[in-house]
């Protein structure tokens, strides 16, 4: 028993031999089975087990007795089984391509880039309000107050554009509407408080974060609401404005008015674009101070309105995104300003501004390429067999995906350094800096994409609270430290995303 089993010549060695099916005499009628199966032959070609065809047969209202009276077989699992072995298999693959739900323009993720950057424009109009000596830290004077209601902006407008965002999930855009109406100014106001706070004696810094503060919320809005070309078209005046400054001198007046004309273009698009929450769509009576307030404080559950919209999301699921928003920004920020930072008032060294400016261009391929990984990721977990080779798909899709981004963000970092005027030399060991960042960055982007945010904020927060303590230090190499604190930060990140994306569930 233990042979070889010899196979005829040209016979494949790969199938067994068929079993013989018992003839049925010529006077017997047809058989029941073949007939149910010649009946249900697609259904049962394309089953991968015999307990879809059960599933089937129940469905159907099959009792077991009518099986056995009908079929001769005992249950309809029993006859589910029979009909799985006399059809072969067939699973025909669907027509025409495949839907893929994260297929992106690039033209539309690199103007939301561009979006990202032109508002920094706005400083070189604001200048004179930010005239004076500098600092304790050797910071240009109004640079505190600037960071700080910043800092409170990106943390505050992360966390609410998930909540929109979440509410938009729901298919409730009224409700994201009324969340973005109530959050949008609430952020501006703790915005413009924070800075008032850490500099109450620079007004004009002050006044100028409290702008600042009201553009981060409507833009907000415009973003999350996909309005990137009004936005665009709101920051046009000011870019011109603020492209003349750089060339010849501009009257304060004008910088002014350029400024506020364009805050007062951005707040009122995004009014019009919150406006319908106002109104309940159908009825047109105003909606209660409670629906409104429901729409953006921490209510598990709520009543459904007559639409049978579900209930409001937990505002504690928004939290992570906002201390993401709050760490990779205190990273950003220590790019630009680490050296001066550092070393203290009087010293030479020079804010790193085109690093950020490459930083936040990037965010436009960045995000192309997220949606890139999603979109291969899918068609990997169409094609693999197994978990393994799934596996392998996802890190080599990770491997092309960042490569390519840190390949945009190089050539943003020359062009930046090369265009700026007096910018710092873009040496080796601050150009790895660089790299590493934008490593943690979109990876920290990509494990939110996939809802483990928690991990990424973490990771971000105390890559932060790292390089700030580290700071404190006499002595301290900052361009050592950020290289130490961006490559830890990056393996961990890294090592999440093998982890957690390699598991076909993640991808859901």
């Amino acid at each position: 028993m233990s042979g070889s089993i010899r196979m005829p010549p040209g016979a494949r060695t790969d199938t067994l031999p068929a079993v013989p099916r018992r003839r049925r005499p010529s006077w017997a009628g047809p058989d029941a089975v073949d007939e149910l199966a010649t009946r249900l032959e697609e259904f049962i070609a394309a089953a991968v087990h015999p307990d879809e065809i059960a599933a089937l047969l129940e469905s159907d209202g099959m009792s077991d007795d009518q099986i056995r009276e009908k079929y001769g077989c005992k249950d309809s699992f029993s006859l589910a089984e029979e009909l799985y072995a006399r059809v072969e298999r067939r699973h025909p693959e669907p027509a025409g391509p495949a839907h893929d739900p994260w297929r992106i323009g690039l033209l539309g993720c690199l103007l939301r880039g561009v979006v990202f950057a032109l508002p920094g424009l706005g400083y070189v109009l604001g200048a004179p309000l930010l005239a004076g000596p500098e600092d304790g830290l050797g910071l240009p004077a109004g640079t505190a107050p600037l960071l700080a209601g910043a800092l409170c902006g990106w943390a505050w407008n992360q966390g609410l554009a998930h909540r929109a965002y979440s509410w938009l999930g729901l298919g409730d855009r009224t409700a994201a509407r009324r969340s973005l109406l109530l959050g949008a100014p609430a952020g501006a106001l703790l915005g413009s408080l924070v800075a008032l706070a850490v500099a109450s004696d620079h007004l004009g810094a002050v006044a100028f974060a409290a702008g600042q503060s009201c553009y981060l919320g409507a833009a907000t809005v415009l973003l999350v609401m996909g309005r990137e070309r009004a936005l665009l078209a709101a920051l046009l005046p000011m870019t011109a404005g603020a492209l003349l400054a750089l060339a010849r001198p501009v009257p304060d007046a004008a910088r002014l008015a350029l400024l506020l004309g364009s805050l007062a273009a951005v707040s009122a698009l995004a009014v019009r674009e919150v406006a319908p929450a106002v109104r309940e769509p159908g009825d047109g009576k105003r909606i209660s101070r409670a629906a409104a307030f429901a729409a953006l404080l921490p209510f598990r559950g709520g009543t459904p309105d007559r639409r049978g919209t579900s209930a409001a999301p937990w505002l504690g699921t928004s939290l992570p995104y906002a201390f993401f928003g709050v760490g990779s920004g205190v990273l950003v920020v220590y790019v630009a300003l680490g050296d001066v930072m550092a070393e203290g008032a009087g010293s030479d060294a020079a804010i790193a501004a085109p690093a950020a400016v490459a930083l936040t261009l990037s965010m436009g391929p960045a995000e192309w390429l997220l949606y890139r990984f999603r979109s291969s990721s899918l068609a990997g977990l169409r094609s693999s067999r197994t978990s393994r080779a799934f596996w392998r798909t996802t890190a080599v899709t990770l491997v092309k995906c960042l490569s390519g981004y840190l390949a945009a963000l190089f050539l943003l970092s020359l062009a930046t350094a090369a265009l700026w005027p007096d910018a710092p030399g873009l040496g080796g060991v601050r150009l790895t800096a660089l790299m590493l960042l934008g490593v943690v960055l979109w990876t920290g982007l990509l494990l939110q994409s996939f809802g483990a945010v928690l991990s990424a904020a973490v990771v971000c927060c105390a890559a932060g609270l790292a390089q700030s303590v580290a700071l404190l230090v006499d002595g301290a190499d900052p361009h050592l430290i950020g290289l130490v604190v961006y490559a830890t930060a990056a393996g961990v990140l890294a090592g999440l995303v093998c982890w957690l994306l390699g598991r076909a569930t993640a991808h859901r």
